[in-house]
């Protein structure tokens, strides 16, 4: 690989992806894109079939199986991080569920020096542009985009019964937890189409991989971006973890996410001077931001038996999985067509928050990840956790070697506030799931149990209990302050040309909800500015506000349905 490339994307996940789409589309510029991962092979079921998603994850074959340091407020606990190790990144091993996060947190985002173009009248025409959404679309949703978005049924009967607890707990449904109105409880999108994941190498990279000035490198780990003053002009890497190679780059956009990105920064020299030089890295720029203020979501599952054999269970028995596998296969459709999470929710935790901190996923099966069960019967669950939590942590290289870890800190629980929100939750979980409208299935609680009541038990048994939500980010964010790392105006890293970072990582406040779909926005919008494209025209689109006095008023409510927990 000794030609030169317009631009080395680094990395194959979903911002990755998006860009090598959207950057190749002139034909008269070149892209490289590496991944370090393998290919996502069109027969392998455990990345295409939507309910095979907990295989993955914690398998050397797709996850990079990254482990935090040990959490001081959480029992010295080591927390799992599942990143995907493929193309697609873990948009190949992810719950497939789409949320765009609320309004208001884009407003967040613009309220900072310099981020003016980041608010939500300014994205919103990026995240239309990227979707179809089969539900229909509006004025908030696209219509004709890469990545096709399909609701969730819900029809299990649990799925009802949660929809009407809600309702009758005193929140609200709503019709489009992307739309209109992000507060209240409703069905899902997802990023599943004619029952297969449609991860973002699916979406956008592979409809355009026969484009002559497109190539994509798998197995291809990055270990250096070359400098030449203030300038990147190239990338070094290992093929299949042995075979040096070196390319060189118009510019450099690094796609990595918050561990790898950083982590390759700070391998290239570019970071906090005195952490490099003690890790055998000669510095050449600093930007002391680089690896600060890591962000992420942390939940628990409060589970439920059920006294009515209505949950998924049965689906689990070795016996029946062959005959779901073929199911799936052949006529696209039962068990294994639906990542099973088809519906849930947003509320804020108590009336002074203006708005949602808190994300429910519902699940009409009683299980974890790894595939334990606290019942051999039926059960249903909720996924809970703050979306808000005030705790940084960090991301830092050990040493100088590319293929060793970082350090990742997140510092769970550190906080005041974050303390607070947890009991705040969990409560509000215990809320929904005791309302009349489960007493036909409600055979008690599982997890954590009726002997969790007081604050420091709740807060106890988070601590033992809580597994990361997987939506690591902030690592590289965007902004103008001495701790950014990103202009918001063009995603350079302050201080060098031809280097760029759009991912997880260029982030300055995570999303609510899961960030997948934020970060393909974040890479649409930055593909504009890469290009020095006019960018889209802002929207006018009223959102939904709880008060008169929140930083919007809010436009009429839009209607609801009310009944029958079918949103």
């Amino acid at each position: 690989m000794n030609r030169k490339f317009d631009f080395v994307i680094v990395g194959g996940g979903s911002a990755g992806c998006v860009l090598a789409n959207r950057l190749s589309a002139d034909p008269s510029t070149s892209v490289l894109v590496l991944e370090a991962g393998r290919a996502d092979f069109r027969w392998d079921p455990f990345i295409h079939m939507p309910a095979a998603l907990p295989f993955p994850i914690g398998s050397r074959l797709y996850d990079w199986r990254y482990e935090s340091e040990p959490e001081p407020n959480m029992n010295g606990r080591q927390i799992a991080h599942a990143r995907g190790k493929v193309l697609g990144g873990s948009s190949s091993i992810n719950g497939m569920i789409f949320q765009r996060g609320n309004p208001m947190d884009y407003e967040r985002w613009a309220a900072d020096d310099g981020m003016g173009s980041w608010d939500y009248a300014h994205c919103l025409p990026y995240f239309k542009r990227m979707e179809t959404c089969l539900a229909g679309a509006d004025e908030w949703r696209g219509g004709d985009g890469p990545l096709v978005l399909e609701r969730g049924p819900a029809t299990n009967p649990l799925f009802g019964a949660f929809f009407d607890a809600a309702v009758q707990a005193g929140y609200p449904l709503t019709d489009d937890v992307n739309g209109y109105r992000q507060e209240g409880f409703g069905r899902f999108d997802r990023n599943i189409h004619r029952a297969r994941r449609l991860s973002a190498a699916r979406a956008y990279l592979h409809p355009v991989k026969r484009r002559k000035n497109l190539t994509v490198q798998t197995l291809a780990l990055t270990t250096r971006i070359r400098v030449d003053g203030t300038r990147a002009v190239g990338v070094d890497y290992l093929k299949a973890g042995r075979v040096r190679r070196t390319v060189d780059a118009g510019e450099v956009v690094l796609c990595g996410g918050a561990i790898n990105s950083p982590q390759v920064l700070q391998l290239s020299g570019i970071g906090n001077p005195d952490t490099l030089t003690a890790r055998g890295i000669d510095p050449i720029a600093g930007v002391a931001g680089v690896g600060e203020n890591l962000q992420d979501h942390l939940e628990v599952y409060v589970q439920y038996t059920s006294k009515l054999p209505v949950s998924i269970a049965p689906g689990l028995r070795w016996r029946n999985r062959p005959r779901i596998g073929v199911e799936w296969l052949l006529l696209r459709r039962g068990l294994g067509a639906t990542n099973h999470f088809e519906g849930g929710g947003f509320a804020r935790s108590n009336d002074s928050v203006d708005y949602p901190n808190l994300m429910f996923h519902f699940l009409p099966i009683a299980i974890r990840y790894d595939g334990s069960s606290p019942t051999k019967g039926h059960g249903y669950q909720v996924h809970i956790g703050p979306m808000y939590s005030d705790a940084r942590g960090s991301v830092m290289i050990r040493s100088n070697d590319p293929r060793e870890h970082p350090a990742l800190r997140f510092n769970y629980l550190s906080t005041g506030q974050d303390r607070r929100e947890w009991v705040e939750c969990v409560r509000v979980a215990r809320d929904i799931l005791n309302q009349p409208a489960f007493e036909a299935y409600n055979g008690g609680e599982l997890s954590p149990g009726p002997q969790v009541e007081t604050d420091q038990q709740i807060l106890d048994w988070v601590a033992a209990d809580a597994e990361t939500a997987l939506h690591p980010s902030c690592t590289a964010r965007m902004g103008t302050d001495d701790m950014s790392v990103l202009d918001p105006t063009s995603m350079r890293v302050h201080g060098l040309d031809g280097l760029r970072v759009v991912d997880a990582s260029s982030m300055p406040y995570v999303t609510n909800g899961n960030i997948y779909g934020p970060v393909m926005m974040l890479a649409e919008k930055s593909a504009d500015l890469i290009l020095g494209n006019t960018p889209l025209p802002p929207s006018n689109a009223a959102w939904y506000a709880h008060r008169e006095g929140s930083p919007l008023v809010p436009a009429p409510a839009a209607p609801t349905t009310a009944s029958g927990g079918q949103p």
